[in-house]
C-alpha cells in the first residue's frame, strides 16, 4: 500500500477494526519513510455492479462516489465516519439483492435518502434537494412536508450513532 504523502510502499498498521456491519475492515496505517498515518478500508470484491445513469450511459458502481456525496449533504452535520460507511455498505448490499448486473442509478438514490432520513433530517433534505431536483422553493416546501408527516408524535425520527 503506498503512503498518499510521500509515495513510500511500506507502511505498519497501527490500528485494525471490522465495520460496523462486518462487510470490511477499517485499518489505520503509519507510513515508515514520512511517519504519518492514513486509512485504508478492505472489503470482498463482489460481482461488479453496473449504474444505468438517467441519461442511459453506464458506469461501474463506485461506492466511494457515494460516500462523497453522504459527506456532502452530512456536512457539519453530527454523524459518524462509520455511519457514512455503514449507509454505503447498506446501499451496496441492497443493489446486489436485486439480483442483476445492472442497476438504475434511481435505486441508489431510493436507498440513500430511505437511510438518511432516519438518520438526520437535514442531511435527508439535503440530499434530496439534488437527488430529487427541486426546481424552486414549492418543491422543498412539498418534501418537508411529507417529512414532517412521518414524524413521530414528540419528536424527530429515530437517529443513528453519532460522534460525541
Amino acid at each position: 500500500m503506498r503512503c498518499p504523502f510521500c509515495q513510500a510502499r511500506e507502511s505498519r498498521v497501527v490500528d485494525s477494526r471490522e465495520l460496523s456491519n462486518g462487510t470490511g475492515i477499517r485499518r489505520r496505517r503509519e507510513c515508515v519513510n514520512c511517519g504519518r498515518r492514513f486509512t485504508t478500508y478492505e472489503r470482498v470484491e463482489s460481482g461488479a455492479l453496473v449504474v444505468v445513469k438517467r441519461d442511459g450511459r453506464r458506469e461501474e458502481f463506485d461506492p466511494r462516489k457515494l460516500r462523497d456525496k453522504l459527506r456532502i449533504a452530512l456536512t457539519k452535520r453530527p454523524v459518524s465516519q462509520e455511519e457514512i460507511d455503514r449507509i454505503v455498505a447498506t446501499v451496496e448490499a441492497r443493489l446486489l439483492e436485486l439480483g442483476t448486473v445492472e442497476v438504475p442509478s434511481t435505486a441508489i438514490g431510493e436507498i440513500a435518502l430511505r437511510e438518511l432520513r432516519q438518520i438526520d433530517e437535514v442531511a435527508y433534505i439535503r440530499f434530496a434537494s439534488v437527488y430529487l431536483s427541486f426546481s424552486d422553493l414549492e418543491d422543498l416546501r412539498r418534501e418537508i412536508d411529507v417529512l414532517t408527516e412521518a414524524t413521530p408524535p414528540g419528536g424527530s425520527l429515530p437517529r443513528g450513532p453519532r460522534e460525541g
